[in-house]
């Protein structure tokens, strides 16, 4: 907790009484800013970091978006046959189990990521992911083992679920760290580039299948392709992290003196006391990351993982052509993510946020009216219209959302209000639009929860702080060159508030 201004809870006529003492004071919790304090960045080492975190992120969403792409598929694979949109719902089911589980996972990795690093904890939920998603590759079909594939496959996917709680938490952190403070939605635009490169990784090599394949060897080999390349990928991604050093924010923490006793205290606190600690000190920022995220991830996964399932199975279109859609889409959003993050740099987190709230907010019912209509130009306006709204969240928030928390728990934050809410609203979103369509006969119902979810990310924005160029919560400033620093420490007043 900040500790209280002298001057706001000592006798008035004392502070005019002893000026140098309580000036003292002051300068001793307001200590002046020095040019060591000042993190000046390495653009290589920086991009090295991005490279490291984003490739994680990549993974996580490559396998992801294989599940959700091959829902129908592995509906036939895993579950009883019947009902198409039982095992649809079935399939989805199973999708949304490792969102229970995530956040499990944050509460254990997020912690254990302010505590011992960043870095180890990244190589760890790498190494769990690709075990997992490599491990559902190998899975016996329903024919063959009987529930016993249905069980398995609910294992590994909550062995998914769990290892990708710490992920996200942490390579947001990861780059948010490791970034100049006016770069940082640039840099961190680059985690999300990984998000679509892994969904576009998914699209192109399942719709590469769905072409090559007929519906037979799809359901007797063709699925698994996906899952098994996981093995090599998880492989990569940890020889890149493994290279990388922790970041600058956590290693002016771990050795400053003045937090000293609090870092030795820190090796002896419980995972159980770190997350006491982040819900009684920290919920009103903790409520505010779970509106956020709660909106960001319901449109998301509504774009990313749904809309494929949607153009299939609710307006007949075939697997193939929906993913191709899709596909180009994201390779759009690929082309404009990081503009758009340097428009964020430039303009404020708030306004860019803000219009991709906005825009799902009164698009969404427009967009979906178009995709409904027949011929390819309708899809692809209406998906547009939902692309350019999504990479407006897409390219702000793993800037915006690090920027909530201070230094020292920032992982283990992040990680809760983050898994908490993809938890409860994104991984969910695909299972809940589809029974929502089946209950109520309209398929429109994805436009109305689109919408709903955005009103609560309008209110959200509305209520978080600008975090646009300015150092992080905790840290000292972050900047490019010695040039930057010793002009940042000449331009300080007598009496700096760092």
């Amino acid at each position: 907790m900040v500790a209280p201004n002298p001057q706001q809870v000592a006798d008035p006529e004392a502070v005019k009484r002893h000026p140098t003492l309580f000036r003292a004071i002051r300068q001793r919790r307001n200590p002046r800013l020095r040019r060591t304090d000042i993190t000046v960045t390495d653009e290589a080492t920086v991009m090295r970091a991005v490279k490291a975190a984003s490739l994680g992120n990549a993974m996580e969403w490559f396998d992801f978006g294989i599940y959700s792409y091959l829902a129908v598929t592995l509906g036939h694979v895993f579950f009883p046959s019947g009902n198409d949109t039982t095992q649809l719902l079935s399939s989805f089911a199973t999708f949304a189990v490792a969102f229970l589980v995530r956040p499990l996972g944050g509460m254990f990795f997020g912690p254990m990521g302010d505590r011992l690093g960043r870095k180890r904890v990244l190589a760890l939920t790498m190494i769990m992911m690709a075990a997992g998603t490599f491990a559902i590759g190998l899975i016996p079909s329903h024919e063959a083992i009987g529930l016993w594939a249905p069980a398995l496959l609910i294992l590994f996917r909550m062995v998914q679920g769990f290892s990708t709680g710490g992920e996200y938490g942490g390579a947001s952190t990861f780059i948010a760290e490791y970034a100049p403070d006016k770069r940082r939605g640039f840099f961190g635009s680059f985690l999300e580039f990984g998000t679509l490169a892994g969904y576009v990784g998914a699209a192109g090599l399942v719709t590469t299948l769905y072409a090559v394949l007929d519906d037979g060897q799809m359901e007797a080999w063709g699925w698994r392709v996906p899952f098994l390349v996981a093995g090599p990928l998880g492989l990569v991604g940890l020889y890149l992290r493994m290279r990388l050093d922790e970041t600058p924010a956590f290693r002016k923490l771990e050795g400053g003196k003045a937090l000293a006793t609090e870092a030795a205290d820190a090796v002896e606190t419980t995972t159980k006391g770190d997350l006491a600690r982040i819900f009684r000190d920290y919920w009103p920022t903790l409520v505010l990351c779970v509106c956020l995220v709660g909106a960001y991830n319901i449109n998301v996964y509504l774009v990313l993982s749904y809309l494929p399932t949607y153009l299939s199975d609710e307006l007949g279109y075939s697997e193939t052509h929906g993913l191709l859609v899709l596909l180009g889409m994201m390779v759009f959003l690929m082309l404009v993510i990081s503009r758009v993050g340097k428009l964020s740099d430039r303009f404020g987190r708030k306004p860019v946020l803000m219009t991709g709230m906005a825009g799902f907010f009164l698009l969404s019912l427009p967009a979906f009216l178009l995709i409904r209509q027949a011929g390819v130009p309708a899809v692809v306006l209406g998906m547009l219209a939902l692309g350019l709204s999504l990479v407006c969240l897409l390219a702000t928030m793993s800037a915006a959302l690090p920027a909530l928390f201070p230094t020292q728990v920032r992982y283990g934050s992040l990680s809760v209000g983050y898994n908490l809410s993809t938890s409860l609203f994104g991984g969910t979103t695909p299972l809940v639009v589809t029974a929502l369509i089946s209950w109520s006969g309209s398929n429109l119902m994805p436009a109305y929860y689109s919408m709903g979810a955005a009103l609560v990310g309008i209110i959200a924005v509305a209520c978080m702080k600008e975090t646009a160029r300015k150092p992080l919560d905790g840290s000292p400033p972050s900047v490019e060159t010695q040039e930057e620093a010793a002009e940042l420490c000449a331009a300080q007043s007598p009496d700096p508030k760092f």
